[in-house]
């Protein structure tokens, strides 16, 4: 709307000068040609009661263009009208938690030994004291069954009176069959050292040959490593007169003995025993 001059407002009505009045005395018009010469450039600046409250009041949020809360793309399928939880800050409820299973590779990869019967091999020297002192000591303690027979020689199939002779190279043995839960084969082995005399070479009291040496054969790797142990040990703590002589070797081939000398002292208590086997007594052996 074009303004009016002082001129022209003494021209009009009372009542349009008194509206024009106030507009003319709070605005200032500049009128200036534009940079591209095509027209005037207006220069307002107007202050009015609204525009000061509106300053002093901020900016107001219009509800129809307010930003969206941003979407991320993984989460499109949630309920974005509920709040999110964080499970970071919830407390572990230990009734719930994952349990831990507490077994170690070392233990689920530690060799374990097999359950059920196992066997062990003794020379002492004749077989029908050793087999008689052995049952009399663990029948009802872990001994299954034992049988007397011929090991660590180079001949097939030998018998009673070529093993006599020296010349198979066997020794007069006992095989028992044992309960490992009932029975320890490191027990095995101290009563062994405790029933006859291991310093001797080829020898218990009167019976001499190589039939007659002291021998443990082991059936395994932990039996070789135990036996190994308490011979060291029986030969510090308890034959410290002599030394053990007692020779530790893999069982090699077994040979059962002839049936008369099965349980022969069970069968003919008056028949022979060597004197050397007898139980010694001694102090526990160190741990």
């Amino acid at each position: 709307m074009a303004m009016s001059t002082p001129q022209q407002q003494r021209h009009m009505p009372a009542f349009l000068a008194r509206l024009l009045r106030p507009f003319s005395s709070s605005a200032r018009m500049s009128l200036s040609p534009d940079s591209s010469g095509q027209g005037m450039k207006k220069d307002l600046s107007m202050k009015t009661t609204t525009m000061a409250s509106n300053s002093m009041a901020g900016p107001e949020t219009n509800s129809s263009t307010s930003m969206a809360p941003m979407e991320n793309d993984s989460m499109s399928g949630m309920d974005n009208t509920k709040p999110m939880e964080n499970n970071l800050s919830k407390p572990v409820d230990s009734g719930t938690a994952p349990r831990m299973d507490t077994a170690t590779a070392s233990d689920d990869m530690a060799p374990s030994k097999p359950m059920g019967p196992q066997k062990a091999t003794f020379a002492a020297g004749c077989f029908w004291g050793v087999e008689h002192i052995f049952r009399k000591r663990f029948s009802g303690h872990g001994l299954l069954d034992s049988s007397v027979g011929y090991c660590g020689g180079d001949t097939k199939n030998p018998k009673y009176n070529a093993v006599c002779s020296g010349k198979t190279g066997h020794a007069e043995a006992l095989q028992i069959t044992y309960d490992p839960e009932k029975v320890s084969y490191r027990k095995l082995v101290e009563f062994f050292y405790m029933m006859h005399d291991p310093t001797t070479i080829d020898r218990q009291g009167p019976d001499a040959g190589s039939q007659y040496r002291s021998a443990i054969f082991f059936h395994d790797e932990e039996q070789e490593k135990i036996a190994l142990a308490i011979t060291k040990k029986v030969d510090e703590e308890w034959w410290r007169n002599g030394k053990v002589v007692t020779v530790v070797a893999p069982i090699g081939q077994w040979y059962d003995a002839e049936s008369y000398h099965q349980k022969y002292l069970n069968n003919n208590p008056s028949g022979y025993e060597c004197p050397s086997h007898y139980v010694r007594k001694f102090p526990y052996l160190s741990e």
